[in-house]
């Protein structure tokens, strides 16, 4: 079999068995469609079967000749894994090349927040720094969803009117893999849904969708990042201003108030704990400085 046919398959099998969402699929091609030019241009092969761990191997090296992070090499090195983990159990190949390689250890890196103080103040003045219009009131509750709630830019684009249950206080978002989860809602919250269904409406907007863009369509994810990075740059002098700082913020601030480590699991969606323990690295941070501040004997 050739190497662009396996690719083939294995995207397929992503997206109909699978039901990758559109990112994660179009990653996965970017990343293998990279290891097929490599493959061709410098072995002049195109052969699944005369790729060897060695080749792989070469490949990992010039990735990180190029300057690319161990990090990025490692969703790379994923992606190719995943794809002959596939081959292998379809039986289209015997044995897995993929076995005899080493991911390149990534340098751990701690989620960016924002101090809780600055966001409280800054969502608390709304009436100054929020318009009292469409525009104004759909940027505070961009605001309020990517914080309140901890939502992924794509579950805040794919958000519908009718998954906000105001009677029950809760609003349902479809995750990764099309996992569904059930999201409480604080009264702030809520108030400013309301207010912003009222300008929604005055506007003559029907999309279905609950946040939308400029002209009343649904949000592009280019959009959410940009608008976010907007609000983020009027109350934080932080390099990094996405829509995921504000999810870690939250996953942060409730570990520092006290939030049992699965609750805030099952909040953000999560697959498993791990995924969320990295946030009490920023807690312990927190804590051994209150330790020197506080300690008795430390000298302060």
């Amino acid at each position: 079999m050739k190497l662009q046919k396996a690719i083939d398959s294995f995207s397929q099998y992503l997206r109909y068995e699978k039901q990758a969402s559109g990112n994660t699929l179009s990653a996965y091609q970017s990343d293998l469609q990279q290891f097929f030019l490599y493959v061709q241009e410098e072995f002049e092969t195109e052969s699944l079967l005369e790729i060897s761990h060695s080749i792989i191997r070469s490949w990992l090296v010039s990735l990180m000749d190029t300057g690319i992070s161990p990090r990025s090499a490692n969703r790379k090195i994923a992606s190719l894994r995943a794809m002959y983990r596939h081959l292998k159990r379809i039986g289209t190949i015997d044995k897995d090349p993929m076995q005899k390689v080493q991911n390149p250890r990534p340098s751990k890196k701690l989620p960016v927040f924002v101090e809780q103080s600055r966001i409280n103040a800054f969502l608390d003045n709304g009436e100054q720094e929020f318009t009292n219009d469409y525009k104004g009131q759909r940027d505070r509750l961009l605001l309020l969803l990517l914080y309140h709630c901890g939502l992924r830019r794509a579950e805040l684009i794919g958000l519908l009117e009718k998954d906000v249950d105001q009677s029950r206080h809760l609003m349902k978002v479809l995750g990764k893999r099309n996992k569904e989860r059930l999201i409480p809602m604080l009264p702030e919250l809520e108030e400013q849904i309301n207010s912003y269904l009222n300008y929604k409406k005055l506007a003559g907007i029907t999309i279905i969708n609950l946040v939308c863009d400029n002209k009343g369509q649904k949000l592009s994810p280019t959009f959410v990042y940009r608008k976010t990075k907007e609000l983020l740059s009027r109350f934080t002098t932080l390099e990094k201003r996405s829509p995921h700082v504000l999810r870690h913020s939250l996953a942060t601030h409730l570990l520092d108030r006290g939030a049992e480590l699965n609750a805030i699991k099952e909040l953000l969606g999560h697959a498993n704990l791990q995924a969320t323990q990295i946030y009490t690295h920023n807690s312990l941070d927190k804590l051994k400085n209150v330790y020197r501040q506080a300690h008795p004997h430390s000298g302060h």
